[in-house]
């Protein structure tokens, strides 16, 4: 056996991985990555970037049939799946030579190593023959699409979030098993592109874990797209007949069927912690398999710390690369107190109207100590919205009554994914909503909802005219 030393070894090369990597390379240290698979893991390789890529083609597809309805006419062939296929490939190959392997390249100091990784002593793992140690250990290794036990499963082909990208031909039909993010945006975007799309949530609404008001709105324009949206229908079984798949659900106290070429399963994510020897390093998960950390991303093994997925929380792109980060600053920097500040991060889902979310929600506000008001409105009170006819979702804003400080935003919102950067800002800096309301915005645009909603604190808009102070 051959033995290797390095001040910090991640396990992992994906969007949490590399930014600790960089912060720990620009900082002096000697870095080594492993990889089982793919440099970049999930988020640019099967999760953010060709789902996007595809949701925005998709988008593009829409519109078309919406200017269509305005009188400007279109001709519609179809979809040239192949070639969309393609121009996804080749914005993920890009993206990964730019944004990783150049990037590796040109960084002294830190290199990648590819095999499985897992722990033989709290201070040493092993690579196929070879043992690496390392004075500290940071696990990143993410997480993959969660099965759940379902009589017919294992007899029946399904997708998961990443071979659904995968696919040659787009399906006529798809039904859904879960009402997540994955869920809703690959089931709109296989909607516009012509795949009919059915969606199974055992709960009584969409996205659980949001605010209801910008969720409602999302599910009403899913609906009015043609998206079959079916709530409350836990999952009885599931089968194949023929080259149709069968699942069969209890919705309202009565088993019904519903069928459709491809079955996609989306029912979360799972951490990629089995199979590494945390047993060996004294690292505990918890019940669902998680990684234990604190607050400066520390897990209960002295010298090993993690991060992403494998340690759960809000499972974003963005911010397990910060929690990456903090981790390596904790390392490096014992006594710097780092430590992450989620209600200051916002995030996105990318469905149409996108929903955007950052600081506490109403019910968490209360919980935290906070004296909370807050205001609805509807996305159709934004001047911008009629000029793009894009009237669908609502903005909810969660105040502190006495202060009026700004404590978070949750819209449902045709360009929410940009729109909640400016919220972000607002809710970091502890902004009023009297600060916001008296900021100037552009004329018409979407961003403008943002400061109308905080005059609804105080008056009715319904009053103003479009550019009123």
């Amino acid at each position: 056996m051959h033995d290797n030393r390095h001040d910090i070894v991640i396990l992992g090369s994906g969007s949490t991985a590399f930014a600790a990597a960089l912060r720990a390379q620009s900082l002096g240290a000697r870095v080594l990555m492993i990889e089982k698979s793919v440099l970049g893991g999930t988020c640019i390789n099967w999760g953010c970037i060709p789902s996007k890529t595809l949701i925005h083609a998709a988008l593009f597809r829409h519109e078309a049939r919406l200017g269509a309805s305005i009188g400007l006419q279109i001709e519609d062939h179809g979809v040239d799946f192949a070639r969309l296929i393609a121009h996804k490939d080749a914005a993920v190959d890009h993206l990964r030579q730019t944004k990783y392997l150049d990037v590796l390249k040109n960084a002294p100091g830190l290199e990648l190593v590819k095999g499985t990784a897992r722990f033989v002593a709290p201070d040493a793992v092993e690579v196929s023959d070879r043992v690496y140690r390392g004075d500290k250990f940071l696990i990143a290794t993410g997480g993959f699409p969660r099965t759940i036990a379902i009589p017919g499963l294992d007899e029946t082909p399904y997708l998961t979030s990443r071979s659904a990208l995968l696919m040659k031909s787009l399906p006529e039909s798809l039904v859904i098993i879960g009402g997540g993010v994955i869920a809703l945006e690959l089931g709109q975007m296989y909607l516009r592109l012509g795949t009919r799309v059915t969606v199974l949530e055992h709960g009584p609404r969409l996205l659980p874990a949001l605010e209801a008001e910008p969720v409602l709105a999302l599910q009403e324009a899913l609906v009015a797209e043609g998206m079959e949206i079916v709530l409350n229908a836990p999952i009885c079984s599931v089968s194949r007949r023929g080259e149709t798949t069968v699942v069969e659900a209890e919705v309202i106290g009565r088993r019904e069927e519903f069928a459709a070429e491809k079955l996609l399963l989306a029912v979360g994510t799972a951490p990629a912690s089995a199979g590494i020897g945390l047993e060996k390093a004294g690292v505990e998960v918890n019940g669902k398999g998680f990684i234990r950390v604190d607050e400066q991303m520390r897990t209960t093994a002295t010298g090993i710390w993690a991060a992403g997925d494998v340690a759960g929380g809000m499972m974003i792109a963005t911010i397990g690369a910060r929690e990456g980060i903090v981790a390596i600053d904790s390392m490096l920097n014992p006594g710097c107190g780092c430590t992450m500040d989620y209600p200051s991060i916002p995030m996105a889902i990318f469905t149409d109207p996108e929903v955007a979310t950052v600081g506490y929600s109403e019910e968490g506000a209360k919980k935290a100590g906070f004296s909370v008001v807050v205001n609805t409105m509807p996305v159709a009170a934004i001047p911008k919205a009629h000029v793009t006819g894009q009237t669908r979702g609502a903005i909810k804003m969660v105040a502190d009554s006495g202060s009026g400080r700004l404590l978070g935003v949750h819209l449902s919102c045709h360009r929410g994914a940009d729109l909640i950067n400016e919220a972000a800002m607002a809710v970091r800096f502890k902004l009023t909503v009297e600060d916001l309301a008296n900021t100037l915005h552009v004329y018409p645009s979407i961003g403008e909802g943002l400061r109308l909603c905080a005059q609804g604190f105080s008056r009715d808009i319904s009053k103003l005219s479009c550019c009123a102070e």
